[in-house]
């Protein structure tokens, strides 16, 4: 029975997740910062949950040691993190450190535990939950955007030394997905100087079509399964659309895209820069 370790386990993506590998026949380590407050994940057979903050070296060593003490770890699915809205002039230094290590650093930090196991049994697979945001860009989003192609960047690297070993690492990187993302997982901070820019986005937002999180927890068992070398899984309509648009018109052009959709109603009458479609989340 394969087995895979999951952060971020106590909802959305993450609890999907968990509940799809477990109906499939594996056996789930399911890991959240407070355990002893999950109800549903507890019924399941096969399913182990254990305490676990991504942005604590320490805990991190402490969990990925009593994960291998239950079992051989096959899949490594870092997907604990949250969103990040605002200017930058909106945001304190704590709220970007904060961000910086639970989205970056904790999944750097999971997987470097977990590699001395993985190695030893030369096999084994690291999927990295990034984001549609982790291959386009958007404004406000420029710390949520640097720890996502950050995660990124670094998996395309670390696939070439792994491999030396026979481990494969792939990213999942979805679109807009209907779970509370927006809500416990998004922290907006405002400052009036951007305010046009924030209402923009906020109501862009709310015309995007959501994929459930059992979808994109469909390309999770994809990206474990398959048996490829492919590194990027976008996922969700939005995602992939977005995604091929920016590849077909180059970097250059989706960017002027963003930018005439962002313009100022003066800007925009103005014609300073030309209107383009975009079906990004």
């Amino acid at each position: 029975m394969p087995t895979i370790f999951i952060t971020g386990a106590s909802a959305g993506l993450g609890k999907a997740t968990a509940n799809l590998f477990a109906a499939r026949g594996w056996q789930v380590i399911a890991t959240m910062r407070h355990p002893e407050e999950e109800t549903e994940l507890t019924q399941l057979p096969g399913v182990h949950l254990l305490p676990l903050d991504v942005t604590d070296p320490v805990a991190i060593e402490s969990t990925v040691q009593r994960a291998l003490s239950l079992s051989a770890v096959d899949v490594v699915f870092n997907n604990a993190g949250y969103g990040l809205i605002g200017a930058l002039e909106a945001l304190s230094d704590e709220q970007i450190t904060q961000l910086v290590n639970t989205n970056l650093l904790g999944v750097i930090r999971v997987t470097k535990a977990f590699l001395p196991h993985l190695r030893q049994k030369r096999s084994g697979c690291i999927i990295n939950t990034t984001s549609i945001g982790g291959l386009i860009a958007f404004p406000l989003y420029s710390i949520y955007h640097a720890t996502k192609w950050a995660v990124e960047g670094w998996s395309e690297s670390m696939s070439f030394e792994l491999a030396q070993h026979n481990i494969q690492i792939k990213t999942v990187s979805p679109g807009g997905i209907a779970t509370d993302f927006t809500g416990r997982s998004l922290v907006v901070a405002d400052h009036e100087a951007y305010r046009f820019l924030l209402q923009k986005l906020l109501s862009g937002q709310a015309n995007v079509q959501f994929s459930s999180p059992e979808a994109i927890a469909e390309v999770i068992y994809q990206a474990a399964t398959d048996q490829t070398d492919q590194l990027r899984y976008p996922a969700g309509a939005d995602a992939i659309a977005t995604y091929a648009h920016r590849l077909s018109v180059g970097p250059e052009i989706f960017r002027q895209e963003v930018a005439s959709r962002f313009a100022s109603d003066q800007e925009a009458s103005l014609g300073t820069l030309s209107a383009g479609k975009n079906n990004g989340s």
